[in-house]
């Protein structure tokens, strides 16, 4: 049995009749939105409203007041002295004696004098000075005096050990030779000789420094060579 549809019930055929309305309903309510206004005494209120709370919510600021000192305290009563008003005729028991400090134009006075410079002298070593101290004949025969009193040791022989020690001494105000010491040697055996030579120097012309003879320091090389 075919069905049979009634052609005032079919909708299909007013499909777009119902679109135009549908969009006419559309635009009349846009256009509806965009002219409504809201009151402006209403909003005015709202604003005083907000600003309102706003002042509420607020937190009002604080000063604290500086704090003033202590006011100083009251001076010190003043202590009158009191004098005590005597007869001429009483005897005072505190009675100030004044002795007089003035020496006497008489009397010697003794004054000693220190002479610090002659102890400094006396303890300072010179490196260099006006008159350096001399060998006896000079520097020539200082030389040949120390060729003369070596004495090549043994064990440095047998080895073969060469070369040049340096001894450093002092000469004294009086010309004699102490504090030797070697400042650069080569071997045990040929520093010990050195120092036993120069231990056994004679006197030399002592050094002097603005014109006073003064303790020098003095160094000589002596060198060691076999032959």
């Amino acid at each position: 049995m075919e069905v049979k549809k009634s052609p005032k019930a079919d909708l299909e055929n007013k499909r777009g009749l119902f679109l135009e309305i549908g969009l006419a309903l559309t635009l009349a309510f846009v256009f509806l939105a965009f002219e409504w206004r809201v009151d402006s005494s209403e909003a005015t209120g709202l604003e005083d409203q907000q600003e309102m709370e706003a002042e509420e919510e607020m937190i009002p600021v604080t000063r604290q007041e500086p704090i003033k000192p202590p006011p100083p305290p009251p001076p010190a009563p003043k202590v009158a002295e009191v004098l005590e008003i005597v007869d001429n005729d009483e005897e005072i028991e505190d009675e100030l004696e004044i002795e007089d400090s003035d020496a006497d134009m008489d009397e010697e006075v003794e004054i000693q004098v220190v002479e610090e410079e002659e102890e400094e002298d006396e303890a300072q070593v010179f490196v260099i000075v006006e008159d350096m101290p001399e060998f006896p004949g000079g520097q020539l025969e200082l030389q040949k005096w120390i060729a003369r009193s070596i004495k090549y040791p043994v064990i440095a022989q047998e080895n073969g050990i060469t070369g040049r020690v340096f001894v450093t001494f002092v000469v004294n105000k009086i010309g004699g030779v102490e504090q030797v010491r070697v400042v650069r040697g080569v071997d045990p055996s040929l520093d010990k000789e050195a120092v036993r030579v120069i231990n056994q120097m004679p006197k030399w012309k002592p050094g002097k420094q603005r014109g006073k003879p003064v303790k020098v320091s003095y160094t000589v090389p002596i060198n060691f060579q076999l032959q």
